[in-house]
């Protein structure tokens, strides 16, 4: 699977659904090439953006808690936790929480350095017993998923019955997708679904769950790691922003941008 920087890098065609506006590869990676990919991602710039990860958790588990049926349920499963910043912020508010991870480096940072309770490997390989989990969290998984309905039946299987699933990930369906149309920021190798509010409310009712509530869903992060990202259009207007925003003494400060193209959902599970 090529890496790249550059936006507008899907791994094939994008095909599109002309009645919900989904839009997916035309040809998968194949599941050793993903799985090879995943297991050896090592982005140690999420480690420097703590504080604001840690701050993007809590606005999750506050949603997440608005949903909840009763004080008791409180077990959960983060499916693609990276470092486990949001089960650390759930640990602190009584859940019992648990994750998986792809990611060797990522996982064993979780165990070692925060003590969580975090698997390697992916759902469907980590033997979880069924009905165990009151919340599961998919943030920003699915859309890196070849079959992702496959992936809700697994989540369905883990959860219990009325239990709620919290997903966020990328809405195509955004002006600003629609405007930037192959420059969008999530046109990149490892994405290969493309949903839209329409077509995620639909394949989670076609997999059993009832869709609550759909929303925006900015992420917290310092101005430098924004402004470094624009390197996917030009390392050169990237460093010179970078050192501007230095310069003012703005590059550390913590910023919430809300270009309503990232998504959360929250569903339940049908009892």
């Amino acid at each position: 699977m090529a890496t790249t920087t550059a936006y507008g890098a899907a791994p094939s065609d994008l095909l599109r659904c002309t009645v919900c506006g989904h839009r997916q590869v035309a040809e998968f990676p194949s599941d050793a090439d993903l799985e090879k990919a995943y297991g050896e991602v090592d982005e140690g710039a999420y480690l420097d953006e703590e504080t604001g990860q840690r701050a993007t958790a809590r606005v999750a588990l506050d949603r997440i808690d608005r949903h909840r049926l009763s004080e008791s349920e409180r077990s959960m499963i983060d499916v693609g936790c990276w470092v486990g910043f949001l089960l650390s912020e759930a640990q602190s508010r009584g859940w019992r929480a648990a994750g998986v991870e792809p990611s060797r480096f990522a996982a064993q940072f979780a165990r070692e350095e925060l003590g969580l309770d975090v698997r390697p490997g992916t759902l469907a390989s980590v033997d979880l017993p069924p009905a165990s989990f009151d919340a599961a969290v998919l943030g920003d998984v699915i859309e890196h998923l070849p079959d992702p309905g496959a992936a809700l039946d697994e989540v369905k299987r883990v959860l219990r019955p009325g239990g709620i699933l919290y997903l966020t990930l990328p809405d195509a369906g955004s002006a600003i997708a629609r405007a930037l149309g192959a420059r969008w920021w999530s046109v990149i190798p490892t994405h290969v679904q493309y949903f839209t509010r329409e077509s995620i409310a639909r394949l989670l009712e076609r997999r059993g769950y009832v869709v609550e509530w759909i929303g925006t869903a900015p992420k917290a992060f310092t101005v430098r790691y924004y402004l470094e990202r624009l390197e996917g259009y030009s390392e050169g207007l990237s460093r010179r922003a970078v050192s501007a925003a230095e310069r003012l003494g703005l590059a550390n400060r913590l910023v919430w941008p809300d270009f309503r193209d990232r998504m959360a959902v929250v569903a339940r599970l049908g009892k």
